[in-house]
C-alpha cells in the first residue's frame, strides 16, 4: 500500500485499532529513520483512547499506555530496540514478562532482537519514497487480521 501524506496514516491507524486481534497482538514496525513508525504509533494510541504525551522509546526502550477498544482496556506497549546489542539487555530489562502479558506489543527495530521473539501477528515494513509518501508492506495472517 502507500500513504502519501500523514493523514493517509492516521486514516490507518485508525482502521487498525477496531481490528478484534489489536487486544492482544505483537505488531513489528520495519523501516529506516524517519519512516514513520513512532508516527503511526501515535496515531494508533490516539485511536484507542489514550490521552496526553505519546513519547518515543528510544531512549526509555519501553514506554507504557492505557488504552481500550470500545468498553475493552487495553494494556499497551511501545518498545524501540535500536540501541540493544546484547541479549542480556533483554533479560535485564524484564521484556520477557512484557512479552508474557496479554495486550498490544509495538516495537520498533525487531532485528535488533532477533531470536528473542516469536513471530509478530502483523509486520509493516515502511520505505520512504522520493516524493515523502510511503510505501508500506504488510506481512500477516488474514484469519487474524481483516487488513485491506
Amino acid at each position: 500500500m502507500k500513504w502519501a501524506d500523514e493523514g493517509e496514516t492516521q486514516v490507518f491507524a485508525q482502521q487498525l485499532a477496531l481490528e478484534p486481534s489489536i487486544l492482544n497482538a505483537e505488531i513489528a514496525l520495519r523501516g529506516d529513520l524517519g519512516a514513520g513508525k513512532t508516527t503511526l504509533v501515535r496515531h494508533l494510541l490516539r485511536a484507542l483512547g489514550v490521552s496526553g504525551v505519546i513519547k518515543s522509546p528510544t531512549y526509555t526502550l519501553v514506554e507504557t499506555y492505557q488504552g481500550q477498544q470500545g468498553p475493552t482496556p487495553l494494556n499497551i506497549w511501545h518498545l524501540d530496540f535500536y540501541r540493544m546489542n546484547d541479549p542480556l539487555e533483554w533479560e535485564e530489562a524484564g521484556l520477557r514478562d512484557v512479552f508474557a502479558s496479554s495486550g498490544l506489543k509495538l516495537y520498533e527495530w525487531p532485528d535488533r532482537v532477533m531470536g528473542l521473539l516469536s513471530a509478530p501477528s502483523l509486520e509493516l515494513e515502511m520505505v520512504v519514497n522520493l516524493d515523502e509518501s510511503r510505501s508500506v508492506k504488510l506481512h500477516f495472517d488474514p484469519l487474524l487480521w481483516n487488513l485491506k
